[in-house]
């Protein structure tokens, strides 16, 4: 082989195995990392399973949306056990729980919380019969239902622990959210910590003979702030996740996606500012 021959083969073969090189890199680059996001199915109209089947609900969509603005991540759904969710993120079987998470002290040892999603008021439900309750106070030694590690019950269980003597009687369930309220307009329990704007999309669509008392900051302070966030768990990359997610939360929050997403839920605007 003549030098200017060996010459042009070194040059090609260097070409060949450069542009295998950037295909590589190209591979590599566009390999998203995949994402499963824990959800329960439950309350309505946060995340619900629909007739058809389908999950959807405001923080589902609200997960997509943010999503759409991080093309490096790949998501899917998995729908379980209200408990399951949170066991799930502990394993880190998923890396995002979306089920209209509060704000919670002991939560925040265990997860990451994102940047607020919703923002919303709490109050409680009664009967319309029922003129017992005005107040917060007046839950002493009044009966409720509640699902197990909502913020609800934690702030039932830490009033208990502060009034011993005469008690909030909490009985644990994981009903759904529209027979707990009926149960409460029939007089089976006497009240529902809720949020505002959920119960009174309960009462509007299922005729609920219900009223609403709204609590003061105080009392609204035992709950928690009036805001839901997504949990993240604490894995190798939880913190980069959360930081990405909460650069979606503020891009949606930007173009107007997550008040469009309010307003198709709920009619009006509750995204956090």
């Amino acid at each position: 082989m003549n030098y200017k021959k060996w010459y042009g083969f070194v040059i090609l073969a260097a070409l060949f195995l450069s542009g295998c090189d950037n295909q590589n890199k190209d591979s590599q680059s566009t390999t998203k990392q995949k994402i499963i996001i824990g959800t329960s199915g439950s309350p309505s109209p946060f995340t619900t399973v629909d007739e058809k089947g389908e999950l959807v609900g405001y923080d589902i969509d609200v997960v997509k949306a943010i999503f759409s603005e991080l093309p490096q991540y790949e998501i899917s759904f998995e729908v379980t056990e209200f408990s399951s969710v949170l066991a799930g993120l502990d394993s880190q079987r998923y890396q995002v729980g979306a089920n209209n998470y509060a704000m919670n002290e002991k939560r925040k040892e265990k997860y990451f919380y994102s940047d607020p999603i919703f923002k919303n008021q709490y109050v409680i439900a009664v009967a319309k019969s029922n003129n017992d309750i005005n107040r917060f106070s007046d839950l002493q030694g009044k009966s409720t239902e509640v699902t197990p590690g909502l913020n609800y019950a934690t702030a039932l269980e830490t009033y208990n622990e502060q009034n011993p003597n005469n008690p909030v009687k909490i009985v644990y369930s994981e009903a759904d959210l529209l027979p707990v309220l009926q149960h409460v307009e029939s007089g089976q329990y006497d009240f529902q910590l809720i949020d505002n704007v959920m119960l009174s999309q309960y009462i509007n669509e299922h005729k609920l003979n219900l009223k609403t008392i709204e609590l003061s900051q105080e009392d609204g302070d035992r709950i928690g702030s009036p805001f839901s966030y997504l949990l993240i768990s604490k894995g190798a990359s939880g913190e980069r996740l959360t930081q990405d997610i909460n650069q979606g939360i503020q891009k949606i929050i930007n173009n107007g996606k997550l008040t469009a997403i309010s307003q198709h839920y709920f009619g009006a605007d509750y995204s956090p500012k």
